[in-house]
Parts: structure tokens; C-alpha cells; sequence
């Protein structure tokens, strides 16, 4: 993460945003999160996988191809158009029952403390209202917090883990049916809980989550209900449906279909075609008019009016028709625009830096407590927020006068702005008659409405109490994002924006005295600078914030004040969901490689030491790798022994076409042998396969015993490679990395399912009596296939030989070990890869790339090794 620099660099040693201090390589990272120092970045850790987004083209799956003709290629894209809309669907019926229950809960408690204000407002027992708020509020937090502790992943908005995901890393648990399950409850009871969260955020994790299990008709948490759906059993189409379920969300939150599917397209997904970006839109329409269908009976009993598009809608901007210097913007405008955009970028800067902090606190002093401690800062989070709403709404509050389009009512004034859409209240709290309290105002409202107060409202807010609303609501949203609760960022960052926009419309009308300002205006530009300078998005952004607004003409001043907002935020640091990314330490794969990164090459950044299996393996040498490793796929390949030096005794052109191919071929054991020599260390052991076993003089006696020997020495490096040779010091690296022809890649989940189905030969035998398994058979357990370690060895005569060739990958990615970085980036993004291997001029392979040697702290770790050598 870059430093801080200028303005921001005095709240470094609090917030942790300036310096560039050397990191260490992954190949030092002892501990999965390990730092130097407190302040010190952390790491990639190396047990997040990549989907396998590649399609394997092994036997069974050319099988399968062979069945295949136009019509069953018809109907296949047909039950992916049923799916995305069922999707759309479901996603819309998901927030329609989130923004039923957080109003129906939020109106219950602002109407039993609302009337209890106004009676001890007289009688003068305000305490007791306080109290009967902190009742309602830690009831409803403590609730949500009971959700996170059982699905830890519903915390939060969600979005950074999906991002993660669409970016092609599998999150665990992210997409599970429980998680959806206690997002939905739970964001229900942050937002009821009067906790400074939004609703918007989870939607797109509860959109996803759908996205992903609805195509699948099964869940692990209801094993009993499976349904025989033989489609969309890869990575690839869940992958696809989460892209959709993802925009749905989006779509459902804001009424915003095309931003949602450019949320999807912006935010992650790196494989993108024509016929994704039709079938994502047409699901995020379907969530749209789900949910505007179902609020628009619901609210107003008008079926089929189509009245309320999204659970926020920032209503109709439109200039009173008595003041006929209004304009909505003009193009004097923009120059203030762009300094909102800048303040917007170090507020939102500011906002990250100071949670981040926040964060690395909670993951040293919070998270290793039990989890009660979570539950405990939840509640004090809400105790204090609601202490501070009360006594900030009874004693900082101003009581302003009413204008003549509010009516006073007993308790609130129903106010009648610019669109019959927006039905929103000001109150009374603590104002003699005929007037209102701003603040109160603003706090005791749902937070929707009291954006809708500040984009609309003709009566004007205090300066005052906007700036101390923006200080307290910057603050406490600070320290509420990120506990244990599931939040959303959207709204809180559009709140606090647009209370600073309003600010500086009330300070350029009341004492620079430029009349034509619409407050309206300036409330929303603030909101996005605000908002862009947090998420730093962009593209989608702008499009969400003009469909929401359902006004074109904002398109320039939003997009603008969104691009300065970005640039300003990126001069000091990351957006607040690329910092949690971070924190959790994800590979995540930016959109393309700096420029410097060139100079490296695939040979500088692959991994050599491998750990490979032959096209026909021995049970004992399958479950020996299986059990010692935690590869996700092998090289299937072969040794090469020839007897070239024959040929090079006789005939000179033959003998230099060979030195020539030996000197220009890159080789592991040379690779290797540079590495060590710049690293000035010895490599570290290559836990070699264990293929070809040697048949011992002496058999054992009982099956069970072979086994028990085998575990026994699962830790000894290559054995029975060798039988009259074992490993010594005195190898040349040319004996340890002898060269290897590659064939194809094979997943573990597929040697599991080999082993646990019994796929297997004798030796007296040919290959050709191995079972032979289904491409349905092969994808009947995803997306949880068996696990090694849960297999029973005695059902395993370890002397049987597997044949892996018809269902290994025999034609991978595959690249050069003179391939530039920018080349093997691009290949592995959007191709969506898990594994690259790294493949010389004849055939031989030399090492393998995973997502790991790809990420930024890799190559700047790689870089730096490449400099030493120069």
C-alpha cells in the first residue's frame, strides 16, 4: 500500500498509511499472517485456492461432447436463462423480506420512544426514554451478533469476500446457504439495532450467495434435500451465477440494473463474454421489478404501479416553481464539484486509514478472545452510538422553524418534498411548537430518510448541526464497520457525504451569497465524493447514482466528482474493500501488472520444486502424496533418459543442433541452481512423488502392514527412487530436478474420487480393465469432494496401479519460460486459471505458476531479488 504524503502524514502513526517499509518474501512467511512489525503489511497467505474456471478436457468430458448436438446445445442455454432469472427472482423476494422487517422493527421502536420523549419531555424523565432506546437497540445487536458467531463470514458487508470470489479465489463458507441465512437475519437486526449500517451492502452478498446454490438444488446444511439437476456442476457456471446474483443485489439495492451489472464486471469477474454481460443484466432487471412490483403493492396498494424501484431511492431533484433563478447545476459548477471530490477523496482516505487501524486492533486483541468479547464490542459499540444519538438530538440539536410546506402533527411533520415518491418526517423532539429539531432530525430517522432530508428539504439545517452531525456520524461509522454484525458501508458513506455536501451548499449560500444553488445538488455530489473516496469505484458507481437519482443530467458533475474522489483516495491509500481484502490476506489479482514488472519472466517467478505424478501410479504413491501435501493438481509426467552423447560422437552438425538445445533450454536443476546461488542458501528438500514402487525382496505379510509402513515413511524424501542410492548431499541438482516431459495436470479432488470409487488395475493386468467413470460420476460430490484423510485404507490394496490419463487435463495453459510477467498475468486473469505450468521448447516442464506468483507483494518481492542479481 503506498504511504501517506502531504496533509494526511499526521495521522500516520495512528492510522498506518505512511512509509514504505521492506516486506518479507513469501518464501520467509513462516506464519499465515505473519507481520515484521505492527505496522507491516500482511502478506498473501498461501491456503486461499483459485476456482477452476478452465474447463478440464479430459475423457469423460469429450464423452459428454460427443452426446451433444444444436438441440440439447439449446436447451442448455435455456436452463441458464430460466436459472438467472429464478435467481433475479429469489434475490428480489430477499431484500423485499430484509426492508419489510428492518422497517417493520425500526417503526416499532421510534414510535414506543417517540411517544415516550414527548410525554417525559414535560414530566421530565428523558432517562427512562434513553433507557427504552438502549433496550430496543442492544436487544436487536445482540441478536445479529448471535448470527455472526454462528456463520463468522455474515459479518460485515460482504463485498470484499465476493469480490474475492469473483476474482476467482474460493472463500470458504462464503456462498453457503447458512451464510445467507444469517446475513439475511442479521442485517435485519443491525439496522433495526440503530447501529450507523446499511442494508445496500449485504444485498450483494445475499444476491451472490443465491447466485451460487439455487442452480446447485442442494445445500451441505440440508443434506436430506437433493434433487437430481445433472447441470452446472464446475466452477465455472457457479462462478458465472454468482457474477449475476452479485449484479441482482446491486440491482434490488439501488434500482440500478445496469450499474449492478457493471458492479459485476468492475469489481472481479475477470472472464467476461457477450453472452454473461445479457444473461447478468437480464438478471439484475428481474430483481428490480421483483422487488418494485411487491414494495409498490405493499406500500401503497397499487399492484403493478412499479412506484418504488429500490430499497434506496433518492427521489425526483426538481427546483421550486417559485424560484426562478434555481438550477439544478451549472457549469460554474463543476470547479466547486471537483474541490468536493477532493475533499471527498482525504475524508474518505482519512475514513479507510482510520479503520484499517481499527481492524489490525481487532484481529490482535480481539478475535484470538473468545468469541463472547465480539458479542460484548458489538453491544458497546450500540451503547455508545445510542447514547450519543440521544444527547446529541435533545441538547446539540437547533430548533428551527417550520416552512409553510410542512403541516405541524403531533409527534412528527410529514414533509412533502419535490416527488410524491419520498414520505419522510421531521420531528419535534424537544421544540416548542411550530418548529423542528435539525438534528433530531437526522438521528432519529431511518437512515434512507434522512438522506432523502438532506437531498430534499427545503428548511435548512444549521451549519452547525451538520458539522457536528458529520463529525460524530464520520466517527462512530468508522468504529462500527467491521464488528461483528452484518453492515453495510453504502448507505452510512452516502449519509455522511451527504450532510458535508449540504454543509458547504449552506455555507456558499449564506455567506459567499450565491443564490442559484440547489442544496439538493450539492447534498448528492457530496455523498459521492464522499462514497467514492471510501469504495474508490468508479464506472458503476456513477451509473447506480444516476439511475437512482433518475436524473441524466447529473451524469457529468457524479462522474467528475467520483474520478477526483478516486485519484485523491489512491495518492494515500486503498479503498476500504481492498483494505479488508488485504487484512484477510487474499491473493487478490489487480486488473494488470505495473509496468516494471516486465522485467521479470515466467522462469523468474514459477515454482520449481514439484511434485508430479506419473501416467501410471501405484494406489501406495497416490495416498503418500495426497496425505503429505496440499497441492491442488500434479503434473502428470515422464522421465526423460536418453543417450545423446551417442549421437553426438559421430556427426558434428548433430553434435552442436544438441549443445545448442542443451545451452539454450532452460532446465530446473539450472534454474534452481541460480536461485540458490543469489539467495545464498541451500534449497530446501523436494518432497518427491512416489511412483514407480520398487518390489522389495521381502513382501509383507499382511495388507495392513504395508500400509502402516508406507505412513510410517511418508515424511522420507524420495523413496525407492533409487533402490541402491538414497538421497545424499553429494547429488548434483541435475539428480534432483531430472527433466521431466509434461502430459497433462490432474486435481486432487480428482485422485480422491479415483481412489474412494476404486478406479484401479492389477499389475498382472492391462490398463485397459480399469474402471472407467462418468463425467456425472467425476462431478457427482461438488462442490465438496472427499477428502484424503478421511479415506479408509484398509478398503486400498496400495500394490494396485492407477491409470490417470483419461482423466487428467492433457492440454492446459501453458506458457514459455521466456514469457514477459504482463503476458502470464493477463493469460491467468482472464482465462480464470488455477495452475500454469511453465513449459520449455520441448516439452519438458520446469516449473508450475499459481495465483501465489502473481500477486503484488510476489512480484515486488521477485523484482527486488532480480535487482540484487544485476
Amino acid at each position: 500500500m503506498a504511504g501517506c504524503r502531504g496533509s494526511l502524514c499526521c495521522c500516520c502513526r495512528w492510522c498506518c498509511c505512511c512509509g514504505d517499509r521492506e516486506t518479507r518474501t513469501p518464501e520467509e512467511l513462516t506464519i499465515l499472517g505473519e507481520t515484521q512489525e505492527e505496522e507491516d503489511e500482511i502478506l498473501p497467505r498461501k491456503d486461499y485456492e483459485s476456482l477452476d474456471y478452465d474447463r478440464c478436457i479430459n475423457d469423460p468430458y469429450l464423452e459428454v461432447l460427443e452426446t451433444m448436438d444444436n438441440k440439447k446445445g439449446r436447451k442448455y442455454e435455456a436452463v441458464k436463462w430460466m436459472m438467472v432469472f429464478a435467481i433475479g427472482v429469489c434475490t428480489g423476494l430477499v431484500g423485499l423480506f430484509v426492508d419489510f422487517f428492518a422497517r417493520l422493527f425500526t417503526q416499532l421502536k421510534f414510535g414506543v420512544v417517540q411517544a415516550s420523549v414527548e410525554e417525559c419531555s414535560q414530566k421530565g424523565c428523558l432517562a427512562l426514554s434513553l433507557l427504552e432506546l438502549l433496550g430496543f437497540n442492544l436487544t436487536f445487536v445482540f441478536f445479529a451478533s448471535l448470527l455472526v458467531l454462528i456463520e463468522p463470514v455474515a459479518a460485515g458487508s460482504g463485498i470484499p469476500e465476493i469480490k474475492c470470489y469473483l476474482n476467482g479465489v474460493k472463500v470458504p463458507g462464503i456462498v453457503r446457504l447458512r451464510t445467507l441465512l444469517c446475513k439475511v437475519f442479521g442485517v435485519l437486526f443491525s439496522v433495526a439495532g440503530g447501529l450507523f449500517v446499511g442494508k445496500e451492502g449485504p444485498m450483494i452478498h445475499s444476491g451472490a450467495v443465491v447466485g451460487a446454490g439455487l442452480p446447485q438444488f442442494q445445500s451441505i446444511s440440508l443434506r436430506k434435500i437433493q434433487f437430481n439437476f445433472p447441470y452446472f456442476r464446475s466452477d465455472r457456471d457457479k462462478r458465472d451465477f454468482v457474477s449475476a446474483g452479485a449484479a441482482a443485489g446491486v440491482a434490488a439495492a439501488f434500482g440500478a440494473p445496469i450499474g449492478g451489472t457493471l458492479f459485476s464486471l468492475e469489481e472481479g469477474s475477470s472472464f467476461w463474454n457477450q453472452g454473461l454481460t445479457w444473461r447478468v443484466l437480464f438478471c439484475s432487471m428481474s430483481a428490480t421489478f421483483t422487488l418494485n412490483f411487491f414494495r409498490s403493492g405493499i406500500q401503497f396498494g397499487s399492484w403493478g404501479s412499479f412506484q418504488l424501484p429500490g430499497l434506496l431511492n433518492f427521489g425526483e431533484f426538481k427546483c421550486s416553481d417559485s424560484d426562478k433563478k434555481c438550477h439544478l447545476w451549472t457549469a460554474m459548477d463543476l470547479g466547486f464539484f471537483i474541490a468536493m471530490g477532493v475533499i471527498g477523496g482525504l475524508l474518505g482516505a482519512t475514513f479507510n486509514c482510520l479503520n484499517k487501524r481499527l481492524a489490525k486492533y481487532r484481529m490482535r486483541n480481539v478475535h484470538p478472545k473468545p468469541k463472547l468479547v465480539r458479542v460484548l464490542e458489538s453491544l458497546l459499540v450500540t451503547l455508545v452510538t445510542t447514547v450519543v444519538v440521544f444527547v446529541a438530538s435533545m441538547v446539540l440539536g437547533e430548533c428551527r422553524q417550520v416552512t409553510s410546506a410542512a403541516q405541524v402533527g403531533n409527534d412528527s411533520i410529514p414533509l412533502q418534498v419535490t416527488s410524491e415518491d419520498v414520505n419522510s418526517s421531521i420531528k419535534t423532539f424537544f421544540c416548542p411548537n411550530e418548529t423542528y429539531n435539525d438534528m433530531a432530525t437526522l438521528f432519529f430517522n431511518p437512515q434512507e430518510s434522512a438522506i432523502l432530508q438532506l437531498f430534499h428539504q427545503d428548511s435548512t439545517f444549521s451549519p452547525v448541526t451538520l458539522a457536528l452531525f458529520f463529525v460524530l456520524y464520520f466517527s462512530l461509522a468508522c468504529w462500527t464497520y467491521g464488528i461483528s454484525v452484518p453492515s453495510g458501508l453504502f448507505v452510512p458513506s452516502l449519509l455522511c457525504g451527504a450532510a458535508f455536501g449540504r454543509l458547504v451548499a449552506n455555507v456558499l449560500k449564506s455567506y459567499i451569497g450565491l443564490g442559484h444553488i440547489y442544496s439538493g445538488t450539492f447534498a448528492l455530489i457530496g455523498a459521492a465524493a464522499f462514497l467514492g473516496g471510501v469504495v474508490r469505484m468508479t464506472i458503476s458507481l456513477t451509473v447506480i447514482l444516476i439511475e437512482s437519482t433518475n436524473e441524466i443530467t447529473y451524469g457529468l458533475p457524479i462522474m467528475i466528482t467520483l474520478m477526483v474522489a478516486k485519484w485523491t483516495g489512491d495518492f494515500f491509500n486503498k479503498g476500504i474493500y481492498d483494505i479488508h481484502v488485504g487484512l484477510r490476506g487474499v491473493p487478490l489479482l489487480e486488473w494488470e501488472t505495473e509496468v516494471e514488472m516486465d522485467k521479470l519472466r515466467a522462469s523468474d517467478i514459477m515454482e520449481p520444486n514439484l511434485t508430479y505424478v506419473y501416467p501410471h501410479t501405484r494406489i501406495q504413491s497416490l495416498v503418500s502424496i495426497l496425505r503429505t501435501t496440499v497441492h491442488h493438481a500434479f503434473p502428470v509426467v515422464t522421465e526423460n533418459r536418453g543417450n545423446e552423447r551417442e549421437f553426438m560422437k559421430g556427426n558434428q552438425l548433430i553434435s552442436n543442433n544438441i549443445k545448442f538445445k542443451k545451452s539454450s533450454i532452460l532446465t530446473r536443476a539450472g534454474e534452481q541452481r541460480r536461485r540458490s546461488q543469489s539467495m545464498k542458501s541451500y534449497p530446501s528438500s523436494e518432497l518427491r512423488n512416489m511412483c514407480d514402487e520398487h518390489v522389495t525382496s521381502e513382501e509383507p505379510g499382511e495388507k495392513e502392514d504395508l500400509l502402516q509402513q508406507m505412513l510410517e515413511r511418508r515424511y522420507t524424501p524420495y523413496p525407492n527412487l533409487y533402490p541402491d542410492q538414497s538421497p545424499s548431499e553429494d547429488w548434483t541438482m541435475e539428480e534432483r530436478f531430472r527433466p521431466l516431459t509434461f502430459h497433462g495436470l490432474i486435481l486432487r479432488s480428482q485422485l480422491v474420487t479415483l481412489l474412494v470409487r476404486g478406479v484401479c488395475y492389477s499389475e498382472s493386468q492391462s490398463s485397459a480393465s480399469q474402471p472407467r467413470l462418468s463425467y456425472a460420476e467425476m462431478a457427482e460430490d461438488y462442490p465438496r469432494y472427499p477428502d484424503i484423510h478421511d479415506l479408509d485404507l484398509t478398503l486400498l490394496n496400495p500394490r494396485m496401479i492407477v491409470d490417470v490419463t483419461p482423466y487428467m487435463n492433457p492440454a492446459p495453459f501453458t506458457v514459455s519460460p521466456n514469457t514477459h510477467v504482463s503476458q502470464v498475468f493477463n493469460l491467468f486473469r482472464t482465462m480464470g486459471l488455477r495452475h500454469l505450468p511453465v513449459v520449455n521448447a520441448v516439452g519438458e516442464i520446469v516449473g508450475v505458476i499459481t495465483r501465489h506468483n502473481l500477486t503484488h507483494e510476489f512480484l515486488q518481492a521477485r523484482l527486488r531479488q532480480h535487482y540484487q542479481t544485476l
